[in-house]
């Protein structure tokens, strides 16, 4: 249901974007959704085209007297991530997002909000329908199953594109235009561990944590939030001895893990010992961790009795999640001093009955700077008997500060606004290096309105900041 204090304006836009919420749209289920962009499409008279691996472009003819001026491609992605926090109930194959409207901000009801990027995908979809926007021939690209390793884009059929000129709608920062992306890759790693009966005189626990942020391995990685599986294994590293049996921590490669679960076997007298340690973790994680972590809360329970590992290879298991590394790990020294230049995100760490599996990406600008990383992961990997299964990598978009596209757009945001924007490259993996790789002779642009918390529950749309994304949006276009 629509909430009463819904926005709206700009119309079209605030329209389509509820439309979208009311589809589900996870990674790779984008039909439903894609469904409703050509439909909307068909009404407005515009010819669709979709290639083999589902993405989309609707070809919108020019305003009157615009025929003459080169297409415009504008591109965002249909899927969205789709976390929730453990005591919400939703199914996101099937249903309609919550929507909630609180102090200027549109979130969801305990859910991610899709607003990366379906409010972009809105923005596109109202040039289409709305009558007073006046602009060039244009190529609304929608790509698929861009958050789960921006494999829509890599499979493209870039002969569906004309333009060379593309405004991607997919940062998170108004006041800001922004020419360049971090490129990215990931491992699986896993390793089958035999399992056996506990120790005599143990019994069954399972820790839990909850009450941490979470968020975008990208765009938050500097802001030092705390890791799920980071704290539960500095919590049962130096428990003494207990018997892993199972592990659920994290949902996706590039979604900092905020909350999870372990269930071991020990003794009474280890329990009661690793229940004092807990209060004393929780008071030295939120002596550093930022104020969006402070509701972190540790908690052990009794649990039903399942096959563990023997003490010596828990041991082993704590040790590559206490080992492994995760956060920033260089920073940018020309361009500029506070941006990222290589991270890593420890993302997902998963046990049942011995078979243990890992997850992890990192981001880098220059990939050969982030070579003595991914060695060091790999020599890690190989120290502790994992296999390795390399998730599948994508370019950067090299940032091009002589991009004429930018500096049309930095002197139109000064005329409207009255101030200079930020000129900046995201640590985040648009889809915008890939297609720069596959049709060279783009020049691109990138910018949005503020979202926070994306990739987490706590997702949030800046209300006053669409009206004047939409307005330089409409303005860049009537000139172009």
């Amino acid at each position: 249901m629509k909430p009463d204090n819904y926005p709206t304006a700009p119309a079209h836009l605030w329209r389509h974007f509820f439309e979208i919420t009311r589809i589900p749209r996870p990674s790779g289920a984008e039909a439903a959704v894609r469904d409703y962009v050509i439909d909307q499409a068909t009404l407005a008279g515009c010819a669709c085209r979709q290639d083999a691996t589902g993405n989309l472009v609707i070809a919108v003819p020019a305003s009157p007297e615009r025929d003459n001026h080169a297409a415009v491609i504008i591109q965002n992605h249909l899927d969205m991530v789709t976390v929730k926090t453990a005591d919400k109930a939703h199914d996101f194959s099937r249903d309609a997002l919550s929507l909630r409207v609180n102090d200027g901000w549109l979130s969801a009801d305990r859910t991610t909000l899709g607003a990366d990027n379906g409010v972009g995908c809105a923005a596109a979809l109202a040039v289409m329908t709305d009558p007073d926007v006046q602009h060039p021939p244009l190529e609304l690209l929608f790509t698929v199953d861009e958050e789960t390793g921006l494999n829509g884009a890599l499979g493209l059929d870039a002969s569906l594109l004309t333009g060379t000129r593309l405004l991607n709608l997919d940062t998170e920062d108004w006041c800001e235009l922004y020419v360049g992306c971090a490129g990215g890759g990931g491992w699986v790693f896993q390793r089958e561990f035999a399992t056996t009966q506990p120790l005599l005189d143990s019994n069954y626990w399972t820790l839990s944590l909850q009450g941490l942020s979470g968020g975008h391995s990208g765009i938050q990685i500097h802001e030092q939030l705390g890791n799920a599986i980071k704290l539960l294994a500095q919590c049962l590293g130096d428990a003494g001895d207990i018997q892993l049996a199972r592990i659920d921590v994290g949902v996706a490669h590039n979604v900092i893990p905020r909350e999870g679960e372990v269930t071991f076997a020990c003794s009474g007298p280890t329990r009661d010992a690793l229940a004092l340690h807990l209060d004393t973790v929780r008071e030295q994680a939120l002596g550093y961790l930022p104020e969006a972590d402070r509701e972190l809360t540790l908690a052990l329970r009794e649990a039903d009795a399942e096959p563990v590992l023997s003490a010596r290879d828990t041991l082993q298991v704590l040790d590559i999640l206490r080992a492994f590394p995760h956060g920033v790990q260089a920073y940018n020294q020309t361009f500029c001093s506070d941006m990222v230049d290589v991270s890593i995100n420890l993302a997902v760490a998963q046990l049942q009955r011995g078979e243990f599996l890992m997850e992890s990406s990192y981001r880098f600008f220059n990939e050969d700077q982030s070579l003595p990383l991914q060695q060091s992961v790999l020599a890690l990997a190989r120290a502790f008997g994992l296999s390795v299964e390399p998730i599948v990598g994508y370019p950067g978009w090299q940032p091009d500060m002589d991009s004429p596209l930018l500096a049309q757009g930095a002197a139109l945001y000064t005329r409207l606004f009255g101030s200079v924007a930020a000129v900046k490259a995201i640590h985040a993996g648009l889809e915008c290096g890939i297609l720069k790789g596959k049709k060279g002779d783009l020049d691109i642009l990138s910018f949005g309105p503020t979202i926070r918390g994306a990739h987490s529950p706590t997702e949030r749309l800046q209300i006053d900041t669409v009206e004047p994304f939409w307005l330089f949006l409409r303005e860049l276009l009537a000139e172009l």
